[in-house]
């Protein structure tokens, strides 16, 4: 069995962090890791007393989240650095239980990466808000037509293989990880499905979407990174 690790980055998220570790099946993966991502609650301390490794990253963004997880599973011996990388959001929107569908490609061979689609699953009413649906629309339909690419979403519950994580050589630092991820995987044709998972209203207010600045800033990282891997 591949050994499989999670990263979770979290920004005052102490009412729903423990929420979202315990939801991970039992004995599916290695290690949980939430990366503290400069909080101002007691995340940290939740996610510690949930079970999971705890990371601090002062530096704000989720790209600098996500690359905070990578370089401490990388600076692990060999002989546990995991085999495959599993992130979601520590918000409570996406469904852990869900994990198994997001591996099953990867392990069964028929895939590098796995992204969760909201698009396909199956979403609460009002959980994601009218400009998230029309951004993801925007940015998956540019994708299309400059990558050749059938994503259908930008979802953050995605796992994909250490080695092709590291072949894509990951550098953004906030907004628009998701879609550097799958930019850069399309231009090396880097085999990927597509997964339908369930979503849900999050515990909080979205510190993106939940802010006229916060979706600005977004819309627009999202759409300079699709043209800048061209």
């Amino acid at each position: 069995m591949p050994r499989i690790n999670v990263i979770i980055p979290a920004y005052n998220e102490e009412n729903s962090i423990a929420k979202v570790i315990s939801a991970i099946p039992a004995g599916l993966v290695d290690e949980v890791i939430v990366v503290n991502n400069n909080s101002t609650d007691r995340t940290a301390e939740i996610a510690q007393i949930a079970g999971a490794t705890v990371l601090h990253q002062p530096l704000a963004g989720y790209g600098n989240a996500c690359l905070k997880g990578i370089a401490y599973t990388l600076a692990k011996p060999a002989s546990s650095r995991p085999d495959i990388l599993v992130f979601l959001d520590g918000d409570y929107s996406d469904y852990p239980e869900e994990m198994p569908q997001i591996l099953q490609p990867i392990l069964a061979g028929k895939a590098d990466m796995v992204i969760g689609s909201r698009a396909l699953g199956n979403r609460q009413r009002g959980a994601m808000l009218p400009q998230q649906i029309f951004g993801n629309w925007l940015a998956t339909t540019l994708l299309r037509w400059l990558y050749g690419v059938k994503y259908t979403d930008l979802g953050p519950f995605r796992a994909i293989r250490m080695g092709t994580l590291l072949a894509l050589g990951m550098q953004d630092r906030n907004y628009g990880w998701t879609v550097e991820m799958q930019a850069k995987a399309a231009k090396q044709k880097v085999k990927y499905v597509e997964v339908p998972v369930s979503y849900r209203k999050r515990i909080g207010v979205s510190k993106v979407s939940g802010t006229v600045k916060g979706t600005v800033l977004a819309g627009y990282k999202i759409i300079f990174t699709i043209f800048k891997y061209l």
